[in-house]
């Protein structure tokens, strides 16, 4: 059995991995109450465990084992390690205390098993899917940590929100993605446009491929404003969850900037401007 980790520690250890490695989701929780960014931090940096399991692995069967890891824990079937463990042991405290569903964390990392193979991503129906269990599902989470844990609403918001986020993480990351030999871009949005997986891996330019992109950045566009539709239907507290999804258009207008070249790495962004963006959603939401 680990020797359990002191929660303030843990939570501690949780708000600095999420703002080294996931800084737009970090940022946003500034605009939340100060009571609640502790569990935030911990659900992003459960994510960053979970989201970055492939890179620690060298076969997907050790990937596989580590995200079994996880299941048992926040099932409550690694009590001890999980204790001893400081994103996991942050997390089950914030299951706790927010009743937070188990149930979609648990598939959050099922959905997660994919990113360990190069298996190509069959449809933009399963693209969707994806995008809702590992994306959407975490604007869920969020908006019931906002809520106190009461029911916050607003799941439709949450949902488009994940969405679009999902694409357009989908597609600010294709140079490294398509560099490592994996495929996120749907195959029927492939086909539609005369493309085939080895188009992707073997990063070649083409319209054909700019179009498909476009299209991406369309549907993603499509979500947002779906999004914004449905954001008055989530609790006030609860709305500082879709903060990140406010960002994406940014994105959005920077990946169209570059579309010449379509396997460039994403344009940096500094500190100072992501948070003037969310500053101006967080006073009109």
């Amino acid at each position: 059995m680990s020797d359990a980790v002191d929660l303030g520690d843990a939570y501690a250890h949780c708000d600095a991995a999420a703002r080294a490695g996931d800084k737009d989701r970090w940022l946003a929780t500034l605009f939340a109450p100060a009571a609640h960014r502790p569990a935030l931090a911990a659900l992003y940096a459960f994510n960053l465990e979970i989201a970055g399991a492939r890179a620690r692995i060298r076969e997907p069967m050790a990937g596989e084992i580590r995200l079994q890891w996880w299941r048992e824990a926040i099932e409550g079937r690694r009590p001890g390690e999980a204790a001893g463990h400081p994103v996991a042991a942050a997390l089950l405290d914030a299951i706790t205390r927010y009743r937070l569903p188990r149930k979609a964390l648990t598939d959050l990392i099922e959905a997660r098993v994919f990113d360990l193979y190069d298996d190509p991503m069959p449809s933009s129906a399963d693209l969707d899917g994806y995008c809702g269990e590992t994306q959407s599902s975490l604007f869920r989470l969020a908006a019931l940590i906002l809520a106190d844990g009461a029911d916050p609403g607003g799941a439709e918001a949450a949902a488009h929100a994940g969405v679009a986020w999902g694409l357009v993480g989908v597609l600010r990351a294709l140079p490294h993605t398509s560099a490592r030999g994996q495929v996120y871009l749907p195959g029927d949005l492939l086909a539609r446009h005369g493309l085939t997986r080895a188009d992707i891996v073997e990063r070649r330019d083409s319209p054909g491929l700019r179009a498909a992109l476009a299209e991406m950045r369309a549907l993603a566009r499509d979500h947002l404003e779906a999004m914004r539709d449905a954001a008055s239907s989530a609790a006030p507290a609860a709305r500082a969850a879709l903060l990140p999804a406010f960002l994406c258009p940014a994105y959005l207008a920077a990946m169209e900037r570059r579309a010449a070249a379509p396997f460039a790495g994403a344009e940096e962004w500094p500190q100072w401007r992501r948070q003037w963006i969310l500053w101006r959603a967080a006073r009109r939401l």
